[in-house]
């Protein structure tokens, strides 16, 4: 959804989102959008995006919110856009360095200002196209910004990318910009060819259910009972689909079908599973390790360094409260399963992390409770409505 907005903004003509979902990740998209001067209406749960290409010359402030994915991509296509930009944030997002945000906007020859390398960051002078070069083992991110933005400029960009990570995000970007009409050349994920005077044209644009928020389900339903879910699509290219490979090594019923996705409890036994390129399934995986027999062991643990939290440290320290040993060696992170016990345990303000907690709770021997609850809002407001709650039989 995110992406839709961002590529929509830059269209020709107005574009028909359906699938809109709340979140507050989804609303700092929406903001910014009006921010840079695109209509928006809704019509029920469809989204209605006008975009506007004619600020060339302007001016323009940007508020992130605490969104990842937006700060990085939404820097990179404000200032194709505006000849000067301003971007700032909170919370989280504060602390999250931008240097590879400055580094590549500074090669298209911007002049930008940061606060020691963090938000908020002053961008002046607009983006040439031409070639560059970036390191994508931290985050796709920027990468995605950068696809959205370079096709909007004169003449052609070169990308060199090196060590990405997180490919499936590159190949929804290319999947949704294609859809709108933009072509972009990927040669083995290493150059990105992107000819200029590219229009992305106003579409209707249909947006998947989010593997993201559906994999912490799934995987209550394979430690505690089980759960049919609808709403997903089962040939997506989204990287948190990959739930179901993990769900499957650690011995769950899984059954998959065009109609829905069943999950079903079954005895459940350590794994081995790379998370490389779909870090976001951290929480839910640690949770379901955490029910095994034995000890599974989960690689790309890397990845989580510049999360909403630490999520590696985060995930170790809140689990440990509930009888769940987590070991950190390098890349990679030990989960020895066990039984969950009871307690308090903090979201870290991490929404993920809150989501964790609540799926363990199924299987607890007393109740869990989560401080800062409310984080969940930023992906996924109705999470609590739609966990499955066991009925008391008294």
């Amino acid at each position: 959804m995110q992406r839709a907005i961002a590529i929509a903004c830059t269209a020709e003509g107005e574009s028909k989102i359906f699938g809109f979902t709340k979140s507050e990740d989804v609303d700092v998209a929406l903001n910014i959008a009006k921010q840079l001067g695109a209509e928006i209406k809704f019509e029920q749960n469809v989204l209605f995006v006008k975009g506007r290409t004619d600020h060339k010359n302007g001016n323009v402030a940007i508020d992130c919110g605490e969104a990842g994915l937006s700060t990085r991509m939404f820097s990179a296509i404000s200032a194709a856009l505006f000849q000067k930009v301003e971007v700032n944030g909170s919370r989280s997002i504060l602390a999250r360095p931008m240097d590879m945000v400055i580094d590549a906007l500074t090669q298209l020859g911007a002049k930008v200002d940061s606060n020691n390398h963090h938000l908020p960051l002053t961008i002046e002078g607009g983006l040439n196209s031409g070639e560059i070069g970036i390191d994508g083992s931290e985050s796709s991110q920027l990468l995605t910004g950068l696809l959205i933005a370079l096709p909007t400029l004169s003449g052609e960009s070169i990308v060199n990318v090196k060590n990405l990570k997180s490919r499936p995000y590159i190949d929804m970007t290319l999947e949704i910009l294609n859809e709108f009409g933009v072509e972009i050349e990927n040669s083995e994920y290493e150059t990105f060819i992107i000819n200029g005077n590219q229009k992305a044209k106003g579409i209707e644009y249909h947006c998947e259910g989010d593997w993201s928020g559906a994999a912490f389900h799934l995987v209550g339903a394979a430690i505690s009972g089980s759960i049919e879910l609808t709403g997903l699509n089962s040939n997506s290219i989204q990287a948190d689909i990959e739930i179901l490979a993990a769900l499957r090594l650690a011995g769950a019923n899984v059954e998959v079908s065009s109609e829905s996705i069943k999950v079903k409890k079954h005895k459940l036994d350590s794994f081995e599973f790379d998370a490389t390129h779909c870090p976001d399934l951290f929480p839910p995986i640690a949770a379901l390790a955490g029910c095994c027999d034995g000890v599974s062991t989960i690689y790309g643990v890397e990845r989580l360094i510049h999360k909403e939290s630490n999520r590696a440290l985060t995930i170790q320290a809140e689990l440990a409260k509930l009888g769940i040993e987590v070991t950190l060696d390098g890349n990679t992170m030990h989960i020895k399963g066990g039984s969950v016990l009871g307690n308090a345990i903090s979201s870290n303000n991490d929404h993920r992390i809150a989501m964790m907690g609540a799926v363990l709770a199924s299987v607890s021997s007393q109740p869990i409770t989560i401080m800062n609850s409310e984080a969940i809002s930023k992906s996924y407001p109705s999470f609590y409505l739609d966990l499955p709650v066991l009925k008391s039989t008294e």
